[in-house]
């Protein structure tokens, strides 16, 4: 029944076997493993109540990752009463996987010591992540309150770029000289004192005495290796390095291509500072995808949960912005006001023009920026990547142009239909030729791609296909 409650005692732990599909008969999770509406109302109830104890029981089964679904599920009054009943629940797993916005929130609520506290339990690219955004004055208050080789740790990746590799990758890794063997190697790793090694690593990176990677090698081949060959004989030499200040982006594309589990990190001497790992570069590539999407759509960070005051700022400049290039197509129409009032269908054909150039020119516009932001399109096949999508714009048109010139033809008068079927045509091509301009326009510029090219693709193929169809209505004599 839809007022159906679940009760503390009815949701009972789950073993977990790692397998995608154990928990689909939770009662706190759907088919899909999203937390149950019954569920979340189960946990508001309770705490409007002030019921704390059952609150806790609720959420005390709960893996950090569904913890923190929770919390962004529940209204925003009542996330810091959930947080107040489930203080020792509050591990750095679940703040780390907390929407940025909504980790603010709560973040904001707690004093320095207890986001020391937290952030001394994640991992330092983690860590940094929760403390970055801060106000300085917080910022300040929080490292003060944190063990000194955990503040160190975190100022220095505070002191590289934002969304470099510098500022996101871990600094916990392991690294040993080229003249061990591998079973020095293994004793290192079994030794007791080796307790300082990260809780989880794939590969083992080799130095040389100035603390340059010369090598690596997988547990894998360490493990089949006999003990007495030397690490040099076994190791990989070849290697992808990251250079502290590569952007995130060309990170992720450079896992991506070379099919990385982890690599170095070096600064700009050469030395081995860090590694990046497949896990971090899977939330890179997620991230960046969907805020190229938005930024296509200019819908800001497209968060919902999002302040209401910055989602306003960050999507009305590109209204504003569209509003600007539609006076332009407006102007265009304007200046064939006359042709317009002796023949109406041209008023009534005009937007049919319009809108197939502006979603054939949003169609290459996606593709072109995706092919830059992979690096499939550079300086070296522009003209290639170009000419291709001039063909495709020609056979679209084509097709298109024969659609609605016989519809319209039919319908109307042939001449019509030869003059919308040619301004389709036009239209067409000029829209390929801008979705692949335009946004390399902006990376010639070295300006983000994704960020203005709607505005002005748009507004291309609007003025132009206006400009084509009345152009040629008047032309050909069609009008006056």
């Amino acid at each position: 029944m839809a007022d159906e409650q679940i009760t503390a005692e009815e949701l009972r732990p789950v073993e977990d076997t790692g397998r995608p599909d154990d928990r689909t008969d939770d009662e706190r999770h759907d088919e899909e493993n999203r937390l149950k509406p019954a569920y979340v109302r189960s946990v508001t109830e309770a705490l409007e109540v002030g019921d704390k104890g059952r609150v806790y029981d609720l959420v005390e089964p709960l893996h950090p990752a569904d913890v923190a679904d929770l919390i962004e599920l529940i209204p925003a009054d009542d996330r810091l009463l959930l947080a107040a009943a489930i203080t020792d629940l509050l591990s750095g797993d679940v703040i780390a996987e907390l929407n940025d916005h909504v980790r603010e929130d709560m973040i904001d609520a707690l004093g320095p010591e207890a986001v020391a506290e937290i952030a001394e339990q994640l991992d330092t690219d983690d860590a940094v992540q929760l403390i970055e955004d801060m106000e300085p004055a917080d910022q300040a208050a929080v490292l003060a309150e944190m063990e000194p080789e955990d503040r160190a740790a975190i100022e220095s990746a505070l002191a590289y770029p934002e969304e470099t590799a510098g500022r996101l990758m871990s600094r916990e890794f392991v690294a040993v000289p080229e003249h061990l063997t591998v079973g020095d190697l293994i004793d290192y790793l079994r030794d007791a004192n080796a307790g300082q090694l990260p809780t989880e690593f794939w590969e083992v990176f080799v130095v040389d005495p100035a603390h340059k990677p010369v090598g690596t090698c997988l547990l894998s081949w360490v493990l089949r290796t006999p003990r007495n060959v030397a690490l040099g004989d076994v190791m990989k030499r070849d290697q992808t390095l990251i250079p502290v200040t590569m952007d995130q982006e060309e990170v992720g594309n450079m896992f991506q291509k070379y099919a990385l589990i982890s690599a170095a990190v070096v600064d700009e001497n050469g030395r081995l500072v860090g590694q990046m790992t497949v896990d971090d570069v899977v939330h890179i590539i997620s991230e960046e995808a969907g805020e190229d999407v938005l930024l296509l759509s200019g819908a800001g960070d497209g968060d919902i949960n999002e302040p209401i005051r910055e989602a306003y700022f960050s999507r009305v400049r590109w209204l504003i912005s569209n509003l600007g290039t539609a006076v332009v197509a407006s102007t265009i129409i304007s200046l064939f006001g006359a042709a317009i009032e002796q023949l109406v269908a041209l008023a009534v054909l005009m937007p049919i023009v319009a809108s197939i150039g502006g979603n054939a020119g949003t169609q290459t516009m996606a593709v072109t920026v995706r092919a830059i932001a992979t690096n499939q399109l550079t300086e070296a096949n522009t003209r290639r990547i170009l000419w291709r999508e001039v063909r495709v714009a020609l056979m679209n048109g084509s097709t298109i142009a024969i659609l609605l010139g016989l519809a319209t033809g039919l319908i109307f008068t042939p001449s019509l239909g030869a003059v919308i079927a040619a301004a389709v045509m036009i239209n067409i091509l000029i829209a390929g030729l801008a979705g692949v301009l335009v946004p390399v326009g902006f990376d010639r510029l070295e300006q983000d791609p994704a960020v203005a090219s709607s505005v002005f693709v748009t507004m291309i193929t609007d003025s132009m296909g206006f400009l084509a169809f009345l152009g040629l209505a008047v032309w050909s004599g069609l009008v006056g």
